[in-house]
Parts: C-alpha cells; structure tokens; sequence
C-alpha cells in the first residue's frame, strides 16, 4: 500500500484556532509554495525545512508531526 505524501496528511491537522505545535506547523506550511508536497522522504522535508522554513521554529514539531504520519499511514 502506498502512503500518501507526508504534506497531504499535514494539511488534514491544519486547525484555524491552532491549538498545538502540530497544528500550527500545518497552518503555516499550507501557505508554503514551494513545500515538497509530493515528498514521503523524511530527510528531504527535514532539510527543506532547516533551509527554507522559519515558520517552523523548532524541529522537533517536525519530527513529532513525521512519527503521527508514520503512525497514521503505516
């Protein structure tokens, strides 16, 4: 089974009262054009990030929100 790409299952946690870390990196990377939205590649999107993202003020969002994804598509 193909999961599908870790952007798409990011924008099903957007939440426009963003009442977690999760959900307001979600908010944000919605408005990001240039997001890898096809990527399922951890270390693509966590360099994407460290150089293109200052939205996302920690990482450790990012690797909290990567294991939720994991979990949720398997």
């Amino acid at each position: 089974m193909m999961r599908r790409p870790f952007y798409q299952w990011l924008m099903t946690q957007r939440n426009p009262v963003a009442a977690d870390e999760i959900q307001t990196f979600a908010n944000a990377a919605f408005y990001d054009q240039i997001f890898p939205k096809q990527s399922e590649n951890f270390q693509e999107i966590s360099s994407y990030l460290e150089e293109n993202a200052s939205y996302l003020q920690n990482m450790s969002v990012y690797d909290a929100a990567w294991e939720q994804y994991l979990r949720a598509e398997g």
